[in-house]
């Protein structure tokens, strides 16, 4: 059974000629002299690097669609007909008290000082791609509101225009990152944060400390990595200009900018996009914990930690080495990830997938609990957008899983949104947005609820894709609390893993959760005995 095909896919605009394929090599079977196109290798011909990455860059996000032996729709929620766990304290549970809106959706995490969410869920790391910079007011503004995470992502400070550095070449003013920071403190509610992710060029250009400084920002992220890719931080640029300020900046671009010949193809318009990238880390215990006790002494009070779909030993240096730290939470981005730009082939075909890297993640935790040592707070990441999923990420990972990473499906209500108020001022709404009415009022159904929270007056200012999202978030929220009360779990901690049940024996050997024929078998065997 092939998993996936390669040479042709939507994400980088092509596609295969004939109906028949070869399924390793995605060629068609009949590859003619005269083909027109247009597969890979053929547009490869003469774009050659461009079709490394998903296109077009700053209009889209691409998302992996390799077809793994296991995920999470291997898994079912249990469902129970009596009983009530997590109720608040002094009630009891029964048909009047144990009713699904009275679900507490309250997500925290921390090592000391704790951070409250509405509901357990946070945005991915929202950076320098273009995608992120343009739509980041809807994003923000949706995230506060909803009362969720937001990740400010890596090399905000280091591709602002405006970017002014002092003498040590380290951040004195940085315009961008001022206004990411202000716009979701602007409408923060008191749940939920704003924190930024630094990488290597981020540490040295001094980011964690004009964020702490100027800002107080409370919490900051090391990234090791993530799902997407297992290389640093890329963007395109299309001027040359830009390109040679990036270079000059420290930042590896490529075709280099400098070369004679990338100019002249520049310039003949055949080069039309720069890559700016960021440089690969380097861990190891010692810089790791050198590096938290660093800033912990320039003020943060949490520190976080990004890792992606490395191998199981980085995992477990994540885990342990989090724990010597204290580190305030663990994110664990499997692959294939989703992404504003990464390679293509490189987020199809590398790293440990999503359920087999949470499972050991479990596994791992669990061992180092049982040798009397404290386990992060954990948040799972890679390819979750619904509320199953939510619940089932926080059920395999029990009681050490907080919450989950979401990057592509909490951006989209934020481009969704905008659009609609776009499409609306020109009079193009389309008939999927059109069939619930003409009016902002009429097609969100959340906009009262949200003019309500933000002010009458406020609520003009509002970008429209801020109520995209708290629109999203309220369905992801209603919908766990439906799956929540159907398993008789009335808050997240009662939650666990015997609410998951796997549909094959391959599922329950990689998560070791019950295959479906024996989970509950012996309670039930003890019903029948009875």
């Amino acid at each position: 059974m092939n998993l996936q095909r390669p040479n042709a896919n939507e994400a980088t605009l092509t596609s295969n000629r004939s109906k028949s394929v070869v399924p390793m090599s995605g060629i068609c079977s009949r590859c003619t002299d005269d083909c027109t196109g247009n597969c890979e290798v053929f547009k490869s011909t003469f774009r050659g690097r461009e079709l490394i990455y998903p296109g077009p860059f700053g209009h889209m996000t691409a998302g992996g669609d390799k077809d793994y032996p296991i995920d999470y729709s291997h898994f079912n929620i249990q469902g129970y007909a009596f009983g009530g766990r997590g109720m608040p304290n002094g009630v009891e549970a029964n048909p009047d008290t144990a009713t699904f809106p009275s679900v507490d959706t309250t997500a925290e995490y921390g090592w000391d000082k704790k951070v409250k969410m509405r509901l357990p869920v946070f945005t991915g790391a929202l950076g320098s791609t273009e995608i992120a910079r343009k739509n980041w007011d809807h994003f923000a503004t949706g995230a506060a509101i909803a009362g969720i995470t937001l990740v400010c992502g890596e090399n905000v400070c280091g591709i602002d225009p405006r970017l002014e550095l002092n003498a040590d070449g380290k951040v004195s003013k940085s315009p961008d990152m001022d206004r990411r920071i202000e716009t979701y403190r602007r409408y923060h509610r008191g749940l939920g944060e704003i924190l930024v992710q630094m990488n290597v060029e981020d540490t040295r250009l001094g980011v964690a400390e004009y964020v702490h400084e100027k800002h107080g920002l409370e919490t900051i992220e090391l990234k090791w990595g993530q799902g997407a890719k297992c290389i640093g931080g890329e963007i395109k640029v299309n001027s040359l200009e830009r390109a040679l300020e990036l270079k000059r900046r420290g930042y590896i671009v490529t075709p280099d900018p400098t070369d004679e010949v990338n100019v002249a193809s520049f310039n003949d318009g055949s080069l039309k996009e720069f890559e700016r990238h960021s440089r690969l880390g380097f861990i190891s215990e010692e810089s790791f914990m050198n590096e938290v006790d660093r800033l912990r002494k320039i003020g943060f009070s949490r520190i976080t930690l990004k890792t992606g779909a490395y191998s199981l030993r980085e995992l477990a240096m994540a885990l342990k080495w989090g724990s010597k730290a204290r580190i305030d939470l663990i994110t664990i981005d499997g692959a294939p990830g989703g992404t504003g730009m990464s390679p293509w082939r490189m987020m199809e075909e590398w790293g440990v997938p999503s359920l087999y890297l949470h499972s050991a993640a479990y596994e791992f935790a669990q061992r180092l609990q049982d040798k009397g040592e404290r386990v992060p707070d954990l948040a799972f990441a890679g390819g979750f957008s619904s509320e199953d999923g939510v619940f089932k990420a926080l059920a395999l990972g029990a009681p050490f899983t907080k919450a989950v990473c979401m990057g592509r499906a909490l951006m989209i209500p934020g481009m969704v949104g905008k659009n609609i108020k776009d499409w609306l001022a020109e009079g193009k709404l389309p008939r999927t947005v059109g069939q619930f009415g003409s009016t902002v009022e009429e097609i969100f159904v959340h906009y009262e609820e949200v003019k309500q929270l933000v002010g009458s007056e406020e609520i003009e200012n509002l970008p429209l894709g801020a109520v995209g999202l708290y629109s999203y978030t309220e369905k992801l929220r209603v919908g766990l609390q439906q799956l929540m009360a159907g398993a008789r779990c009335f808050s997240l901690p009662a939650i666990s893993r015997h609410e998951l049940m796997s549909l094959t024996e391959e599922c329950a050997k990689v998560s070791g959760i019950p295959y479906v024929m024996e989970a509950y078998r012996q309670e039930a065997i003890d019903v029948l005995d009875s």
